[in-house]
């Protein structure tokens, strides 16, 4: 056996941590654990998730080059194939890409390995990209060198387990793409927003529990029942159940209820509006929705929202929340797909964000109209927004001929040699001349 596949074993025995009476999931495998679930089931949190994997999701990746004219778009390679087409055989990459967002922010971090193979050529050959693979995060461990037993000292390598084969597998940090969310106390991982909002989110949990279960009793309050006598535990358990067949169940809502002669029930009315039940809920949600970036309004609460609001509140949901998660996972891929031949010579992946940016027909329509008539856009390159076919004639800058530079202004009277005379008529006559 390779020295290799020793030093995983080894590994693979030494870094499973061993579970001790605070592990959680040991708690929650013997079933005494406090902690929900599913916390996929808090609607808010379901919602930021949702939100934020779809959003990643819709916008393109494009692949630039800067240029000496400025960025321009550049020929694809192996990689921009791959990410535009598909990343993996299972995967597009619409798919690909809101499954990678959602694991960073569900568990914190998000891992693609990047599968490369040799390319024999007849002198030589070439490594390539093949697929790229999501790496579920839960199987996943970061393993530090520090003692330099794979390499260098201090480099980074990622641990994989297989839960269906249970086969271990060590990736180099150059062979695998790390997404985390900005909360990073070492700068090694992320820490995913449900553990930092643990208490809120139990708390979402807890209130929807309560809703559910007072839609199942029918809307019907908890009641005390009054009666004179001694009963015993057995019989006081059998009065109670006999009485709920009636009480409780949607099926029993607005029916009568049968009470033995002697005993009187009383309502113990608690209204949800006296406790602020919906107050505390919204006041929750958006809590949960801030710590995620989410602005109100997508998270279906248009209380202080109106048209132009809401307007604002997407480009405020970009600069504040997509800004920063575009500039890492556009960092990351830069530098893990690209060689260093393609980065000096300035090629770069960028995600178009202006999917997310769209207005009404009507304002992008004038937007275009202003860029084309003021010789920033040419003609091709609107229509090319507008998903139209390019037009002969179209890759032309034009602009109003009216337009003069500012360091012109006033070289006719300069050139007519002032006010005196013949001078004079023939700057005006110029003048009159057409452009």
């Amino acid at each position: 056996m390779r020295i290799f596949d020793k030093i995983i074993k080894f590994f693979n025995k030494t870094i499973r941590p061993a579970a001790g009476a605070d592990d959680e999931r040991l708690l929650e495998w013997l079933g005494i654990s406090g902690t929900p679930k599913k916390v996929l089931g808090e609607v808010t949190y379901f919602t930021c998730l949702k939100m934020l994997s779809e959003t990643l999701g819709k916008m393109p990746i494009k692949f630039y080059q800067q240029t000496e004219r400025g960025i321009e778009e550049a020929g694809a390679n192996t990689a921009y194939n791959l990410l535009r087409t598909r990343p993996n055989p299972q995967m597009t990459p619409t798919t690909f890409w809101g499954t990678v967002e959602n694991n960073r922010n569900h568990y914190g971090n998000a891992y693609v390995w990047i599968q490369r193979e040799f390319k024999r050529k007849k002198y030589g050959g070439d490594i390539e990209i093949k697929n790229l693979w999501i790496m579920p995060s839960s199987d996943v461990t970061v393993i530090v060198d520090d003692k330099g037993v794979f390499g260098a000292a201090g480099d980074v390598y990622y641990w994989y387990t297989d839960k269906y084969s249970g086969e271990s597998y060590c990736f180099p940090s150059s062979d695998v793409m790390h997404f985390k969310t900005s909360m990073s106390f070492d700068g090694l991982t992320g820490a995913p927003v449900r553990d930092i909002l643990k208490l809120t989110i139990e708390g979402g949990l807890e209130s929807q529990n309560f809703m559910n279960n007072l839609y199942k009793g029918g809307l019907t309050a908890r009641a005390a029942l009054q009666y004179t006598g001694d009963l015993s535990p057995k019989l006081e358990k059998q009065l109670i159940a006999r009485l709920e067949e009636y009480a409780n169940g949607a099926n029993n809502a607005g029916k009568f209820i049968p009470i033995p002669i002697g005993m009187k029930l009383e309502p113990l009315n608690i209204k949800l509006t006296d406790s602020q039940f919906f107050e505390l809920k919204k006041y929750s949600a958006l809590q949960i929705a801030g710590a995620f970036g989410i602005k109100p309004n997508q998270i279906n609460d248009y209380e202080k929202s109106s048209y132009a609001n809401s307007e604002m509140q997407n480009i405020s949901f970009y600069i504040d929340t997509e800004l920063y998660v575009l500039k890492q996972y556009e960092e990351e891929i830069n530098y893990k797909l690209l060689e260093p031949s393609e980065t000096a010579a300035g090629k770069h992946f960028k995600f178009n964000e202006n999917v997310i940016l769209r207005t009404d027909a009507k304002s992008q329509a004038t937007i275009l109209t202003g860029y084309v008539q003021n010789g920033i856009y040419t003609p091709n390159e609107a229509r090319s927004f507008m998903n139209k076919p390019r037009m002969e004639g179209g890759d032309n800058l034009i602009c109003n001929g009216n337009y003069i530079k500012v360091a012109d202004i006033g070289k006719d009277q300069e050139e007519g040699g002032g006010e005196s005379g013949e001078n004079f008529k023939i700057t005006k006559e110029r003048q009159k001349q057409p452009i």
